[in-house]
């Protein structure tokens, strides 16, 4: 401690050179996060080692293909169309362009068409083409070939796709990010200033905040790329969940200033230090919960856990340097703005709560089976395109493919380019006849299975063939992400596999199928850890085996009530909200019950009664757990309202509401929980009571209480 005291003092003492070193940091800060790649595609985090991923891999490497959109085009003639693929052909990395004139003369009529190629291209007055890129669905250049192709498109053109989806969220994504992070400090700098004691505080809070944001999201240059919801997320979950540190220094440092009076550095440098040692044991669960993400096989786990615990470490360091050079430099502003607080104390409204703690611990039991009931029957959905807006052109064009060709998705087959014309034929035939398929067409549909390899047409032969595979298409009327098409899929893998074992069914729909299956098995691990690790933290702060479970279960409970919300409410959830919400919301607001569980094992190792030692630490503790939850819900709140991704919208949707069920399952269920089971607490906890006869109930130093934090000062 004496250490830590030292080197408080000296930040103190060299505040201005703090400063500037703090201020010129942001310029590489700033040029890491200009150079930081955004990924806006959820599917490339998938393993590397499903078939569905080693398919696309292998599209690259043998076709030169990455990805593909569908165009339909409605009312145009022949001719018009014909022009308006041969400006789409000459688009940079647009490979190549399928459509009815690679297979047939523009003169023949088209009911003269094999019905099998006129039902692809054609129905009524709309015409489909297939437009294929040369790089991955989310690469910057397919992005550009497609934002670029919707220029040359006039309304009658629709091109959809998973490309246009991961361009349409890139769009939105790059208007609303900024508006994010001024909802988020705007609604956060209401609270702190309803909250708080001064006026300018609340700037110099969010400054520090500001600034460690910046270092985190430029230290992501080291990562390469994070993906866009790791981006949007990072600023406000740093902004709620570090501004407790900010606090807690605070106050720390208004106690320091009434033991020392006059001396403000030695006040600030004893405030750094116990800030230090006290955040540090604080942002730990936060960092485990985080940290927890990281086993998660589907990758954005692990890039937002990463991101997030490296957030909450810089925050802290942030907290202890950057914050008291700001309050030191600008004390005199600080001291001129303040003002009498809004909520001096909450002695009469503790009280109640703890009277009538038998009155929580019902609610507590009448609400506990049908939150998780509620948590396990809330919806979850795995499909893309339904967390954007219906309005979105990728979502338009979707519309108008299943409107005027019947079809949601199509599928691709990687096959043994060395199968018999017979076998091909006898694999598409039987996967015509699957469920929900619409069409297939392989290279014998186009041109025939008498013509020979050596008179295919070189542009065909490219387009479908390779040294090692051959490229058919499956057309399906079920949408990606139902259990319709994952039925499906299964079916076109068995009969595919039946012919050919090595090949590959591959696409939207089966990556789809693949994140469904990893993300639900991820659910449960990360989950698992998250809960384990954070029981053993606490187990070891408190040195007791009952207090762990009665932390974790308070905060377990809170998080069922929050999941189970959109099951009552008829909502379903993005999988990316399902997955990563039990983790955060346990990590971020399992510190409320450690805070009030501090206190009132202090005041018990001090010789208090259960009923004396309850009733202080909820006094004393409860203004923070307000402040601190009020402050992480406004960080989320405004973004949760704003947000037109529902990826985004709904993960701080939860946040937001999970903040508010934490903070009030804390303060009210927590000190009832502690009244019930205070003697088993005590047996099943090191030294809990203190050294026995050490200190007698009531002989007591006098003692005042610096309400501010939940902390005393003795005099």
């Amino acid at each position: 401690m004496i250490g830590l005291i030292k080197t408080g003092k000296w930040i103190a003492r060299h505040r201005v050179f703090i400063l500037i070193m703090g201020v010129l940091l942001l310029i590489p800060s700033i040029i890491g996060i200009a150079k930081t790649r955004i990924n806006y595609d959820l599917l490339s985090y998938l393993p590397e080692n499903l078939e569905t991923v080693k398919g696309q891999d292998i599209l690259v490497d043998e076709y030169g293909m990455g990805a593909f959109s569908m165009v339909v085009v409605e009312g145009m003639e022949l001719k018009d169309v014909q022009k308006l693929e041969e400006k789409f052909s000459e688009v940079p990395h647009v490979k190549d362009v399928l459509w009815y004139d690679d297979v047939a003369d523009l003169s023949l009529p088209a009911e003269m068409l094999p019905k099998d190629i006129r039902e692809v291209f054609y129905n009524g007055d709309a015409t489909m083409m297939l437009a294929l890129f040369d790089n991955t669905t989310s690469s910057d250049e397919a992005m550009d070939a497609l934002t670029e192709m919707r220029q040359i498109a006039d309304k009658q053109c629709f091109i959809s796709g998973m490309t246009g989806i991961v361009t349409d969220i890139k769009n939105l994504c790059l208007k609303e990010l900024p508006i994010y992070v001024v909802i988020a400090a705007a609604l956060a700098f209401l609270i702190l200033e309803l909250t708080g004691t001064s006026f300018l505080v609340p700037v110099f809070f969010l400054l520090s905040i500001g600034v460690a944001i910046v270092y985190n999201m430029g230290s992501n240059l080291f990562l390469g790329q994070i993906s866009y919801i790791t981006q949007a997320l990072t600023a406000v979950l740093q902004l709620g969940v570090t501004m407790d540190y900010s606090i807690f220094l605070l106050n720390s440092y208004e106690e320091n200033k009434l033991r020392f009076p006059g001396e403000k550095d030695r006040a600030m440098g004893h405030a750094i230090a116990n800030t230090f040692k006290s955040v540090v044991g604080s942002s730990v669960t936060t960092v485990a919960g985080f940290a927890a993400l990281c086993f998660m096989t589907f990758a954005l786990g692990k890039d937002l856990g990463i991101v997030m615990a490296k957030g909450v470490i810089i925050g802290v360091l942030c907290c202890v340097t950057l914050l008291p050079a700001l309050i030191l430099i600008f004390d005199k502003p600080i001291e001129k703005t303040r003002h009498r607080p809004l909520i001096k104390n909450l002695d009469k409204p503790s009280a109640f709560i703890t009277k009538h703690y038998k009155v929580w611990i019902a609610l507590f039991v009448l609400l506990l089976f049908p939150a998780i009931y509620g948590n396990n029957h809330t919806e979850i959905y795995y499909n893309i395109a339904q967390s954007l807006p219906d309005s979105l052109e990728s979502n338009v064009a979707n519309e108008e493919l299943k409107k005027e060709f019947d079809m949601e998705n199509v599928h691709m087959i990687l096959m043994d380019k060395n199968l018999s014309a017979k076998e091909k034929s006898g694999m598409l035939e039987e996967i015509e006849k699957v469920e929900g398929v619409r069409w297939t067409i392989g290279l014998n549909s186009l041109v025939g299975p008498a013509v020979p390899d050596t008179m295919l047409p070189d542009d065909i032969k490219s387009m479908m063939q390779s040294d090692k595979y051959e490229l058919a298409f499956v057309s399906s009327e079920y949408a990606s992400a139902t259990p319709e098409v994952n039925t499906q899929v299964a079916s076109i893998d068995k009969i595919v596999k039946s012919y050919d074992d090595k090949a590959l069914v591959i696409g939207e729909a089966p990556m789809m199928k693949d994140l469904q299956d990893v993300t639900d098995i991820d659910l449960k691990v990360v989950n698992a850890i998250s809960i384990i690790a954070i029981f053993l933290i606490i187990m070891l702060v408190f040195k007791s085996l009952l207090l762990p479970v009665i932390l974790v279960s308070v905060i377990e409970f809170a998080i069922f009530v929050n999941m189970a919300v959109p099951y009552y409410q008829g909502v379903s959830l993005p999988f990316v909200a399902s997955i990563v919400i039990g983790t955060i919301q346990l990590g971020a607001t399992v510190d409320y019950a450690i805070l009030m569980t501090s206190r009132y094992q202090k005041e018990r190792q001090r010789g208090r009664g259960k009923k004396e030692a309850i009733s202080i630490a909820h006094k004393t503790s409860m203004l923070s757990i307000i402040s601190s939850g009020l402050s992480f819900f406004a960080a989320t709140f405004g973004v949760a309202c704003y947000s037109q991704v529902d990826m985004i919208g709904s993960i701080c949707t939860l946040l937001a509401r999970g903040a508010i069920i934490s903070m009030c399952v804390v303060i009210l269920v927590l000190p009832a929980m502690f009244m019930i089971f205070d003697k088993p607490i005590c047996r099943l906890s090191v030294g809990f009571l203190g050294k026995k006869g050490k200190v007698e109930q009531g002989s007591f130093k006098q003692v005042s209480k610096i309400e501010n934090g939940g902390r005393q000062h003795e005099k």
